[in-house]
């Protein structure tokens, strides 16, 4: 492959203000037309369809990503914790799950605190708790443009913004409420900060990008800093310092950014004293250094939950059973080399790892000979660390949501870009476009078979993408003549590629799936989104109900777990004192102010599972002195146990049979 120099990549990756004059009061119509215009005209040193085009992606990812957002599925957990976060500045502050700040989310509450302002601004509605996840969606795509750009030129740019803005995975992420976009957009940011550190040798820039990986561990925790080696060999490879030590000493000082960014809000919050603030969820001894490495740190890469307190209840596990979580299709899909390259993980986010694939190795070829400071191999250093290490850490975990493979995509994105910058100027010579085709060829037939390895993806699709790839690949291997030809043969070639991703983002949003659901597969019928709008008036029905009887200031009921409370507590957005937390085996509340609760009437009535049965002695206890009411719900079995306030059951029988 040939290429141009590495200056010329320079010169096209400075950043310069648009051309246009600040005028005066009294200039001519036609300069304050252009400065009405600036934010849709590239700026000076960028070709003119640069941004038209950027803005042009972005408006189609913000209409895949927001289209039926009122009603969309969303995870009741992190939902219900945003909604009481936007009502109470103390829970906002310290991540609490129930209104009443009993216990903490058991992750921390970053991308909670930018969902819980949402809420806060417009009220509680689905589309407002699903908005800042289209937003973060939305600015990924046009910081990627940028990052990649500095590094690899505009074509690289807009061609990794189109590969992010159609990649399923990325449209079913930007479609919920998980913590994830907000990962991936300040991670972005960072690659963006590094990407300039490496164009001006500026400190600064470098230190901004440990700041946005500080604030990614805040959305994340550990898996923002995966990103750090990649952002790290990149500097140390490219940056313009000529001394080593001297690129040594600005990577550790940004890593020191990074971890003082990273551990400021736990810091102060273990400053608390405990009766001020919420129990911390995911650790035996209320710390939240436990709950981020030991509960969401090592146990999600071993699988070992010691650090649970106490026997976790069954109820998540009957769940996945009968296929009722909202990760029940996934869940199950072990550790293995080639876990993030087939099946449902595959199907959401590895549509174009060839094409990134044959990138990688085009600049690494073709750039062989350049100085330390070439800016292709720079990019390739950036990304192909980012997706190498995130996918081998998601290889040999234990614990992988479908969802967490949408951090590899901007990667991938931009790696697919790279290459095409690789591919040097028009006209193509006749081994780049050999190489070009290969790659098309590749991409159709890995699109192919994920394609049959889904449960409802279209034949007529696959097939379509195979004459249409086999079409642009006869094109390639005839020479392009003319900038027109030039021009129709690119844009066959990435018609091929683009149409299966594209396809299976549209059917996504068609379905309103989102980021637990997977392209071509069954909706979970207990939680899609259908399921939960029929029923949302029901259940909130049953909390108009549950109010009347319910004093003003006291919980609306107890139950077993945050996985009970959960939805009671998004749609009514009252307290539901949750026993235990989201595994049911936090020893928060305690079962003296459990008693204490009852004695006072602040809690009267317990929704407890009976089958499974609980282990918990808290809930043995409520069990043995409180009135059960008839078993109901599927796959898990609950009663109501109601309570008297000042005297329980046991007393009323002694006075009964006196």
């Amino acid at each position: 492959m040939s290429g141009m120099n590495p200056a010329g990549y320079r010169a096209m990756a400075v950043d310069l203000p648009a051309a246009v004059p600040e005028g005066k009061s009294d200039a001519p119509a036609a300069s304050r037309w252009r400065r009405c215009l600036t934010p849709w005209r590239s700026p000076a040193g960028q070709p003119a369809w640069a941004r038209p085009a950027l803005l042009a992606i972005a408006a189609v990812a913000a209409v895949a990503y927001g289209w039926g957002t009122a009603g969309v599925s969303v995870d009741p957990f992190y939902g219900a914790a945003a909604r009481g976060m936007s009502e109470s500045w103390h829970d906002f502050i310290f991540g609490a799950f129930d209104p009443a700040g009993t216990v903490t989310v058991d992750k921390l509450p970053g991308a909670l605190w930018v969902q819980a302002l949402s809420l806060r601004v417009f009220g509680f509605h689905i589309w407002a708790l699903v908005l800042p996840q289209v937003a973060e969606g939305v600015l990924t795509v046009l910081v990627l443009y940028r990052a990649v750009r500095r590094l690899a030129g505009p074509v690289a740019g807009i061609t990794a913004a189109a590969v992010l803005a159609v990649t399923p995975i990325t449209v079913l992420l930007s479609r919920g409420n998980v913590s994830d976009s907000l990962l991936i957009l300040l991670l972005v940011l960072a690659a963006d900060a590094t990407s300039a550190a490496l164009l001006t040798g500026s400190l600064r820039h470098l230190l901004l990008a440990g700041v946005w990986v500080g604030l990614a561990f805040q959305a994340k925790m550990i898996q923002a800093w995966l990103a750090l080696p990649a952002l790290a060999a990149a500097y140390l490879l490219a940056a313009p310092a000529a001394r080593l030590r001297t690129r040594c000493a600005h990577v550790a000082l940004a890593g020191l950014v990074t971890v003082l960014v990273s551990l400021s809000w736990m810091t102060a919050v273990s400053l608390v004293p405990s009766q001020d603030r919420p129990y911390v969820d995911g650790s035996p001894n209320d710390s939240v250094y436990t709950q981020v490495f030991d509960y969401n740190g090592l146990a999600r890469l071993t699988g070992n939950w010691a650090s649970v307190p106490g026997p976790p209840e069954p109820i998540l596990a009957t769940l996945r059973q009968n296929g009722q979580s909202l990760n029940a299709e996934t869940f199950g899909i072990k550790a293995s080399w080639h876990r993030v390259l087939a099946g449902p993980f595959a199907a959401g986010s590895g549509w174009l790892l060839p094409a990134a694939v044959a990138g990688t190795l085009g600049v690494l070829i073709s750039r062989r000979r350049q100085g330390r400071r070439d800016p292709l191999r720079a990019a390739v250093a950036l990304w192909g660390g980012w997706w190498l290490i995130l996918a081998v850490f998601f290889s040999v975990g234990t614990y992988l949501n479908s969802y967490y493979v949408a951090a590899l995509t901007p990667a991938v994105a931009a790696l697919c870009g790279t290459g095409i910058t690789a591919c040097g100027p028009r006209p193509w010579p006749a081994r780049v476009r050999l190489s070009v085709a290969a790659t098309v060829a590749g991409c159709a037939g890995y699109g192919a078979y994920l394609m049959s390895g889904t449960a409802t993806g279209p034949v007529v699709l696959t097939v379509l993408a195979l004459i249409m790839a086999a079409a642009a690949a006869a094109q390639l291997l005839l020479r392009a003549s003319g900038k027109a030809r030039h021009l129709t043969m690119v844009a066959s070639a990435a018609a091929a590629v683009l149409l299966l991703p594209a396809a299976a983002s549209v059917s996504c949003v068609i379905r309103g799936l989102g980021p637990f659901d997977a392209p071509y597969e069954p909706a979970k019928t207990a939680y899609d989104s259908q399921a939960l709008a029929r029923a949302a008036p029901a259940l909130t029905q049953a909390i108009q109900r549950m109010e009347l009887f319910t004093p003003p200031g006291a919980a609306l009921f107890g139950a077993d777990s945050s996985i009970l409370a959960e939805n009671d507590i998004l749609y009514s957005g009252r307290e539901v004192l949750p026993i235990g937390g989201f595994l049911g085996g936090a020893p928060a509340p305690t079962l003296a102010t459990l008693q204490a609760d009852i004695r006072d009437g602040y809690v009267r009535v317990f929704m407890l599972p009976v089958h499974p049965a609980s282990s918990d002695p808290r809930v043995r206890w409520i069990e043995a002195n409180c009135h059960e009411g008839p078993p109901h719900g599927y796959p898990v079995q609950v009663a109501n146990f109601a309570c008297a306030p000042t005297t329980l059951r046991p007393r009323l029988e002694r006075a009964q049979d006196r």
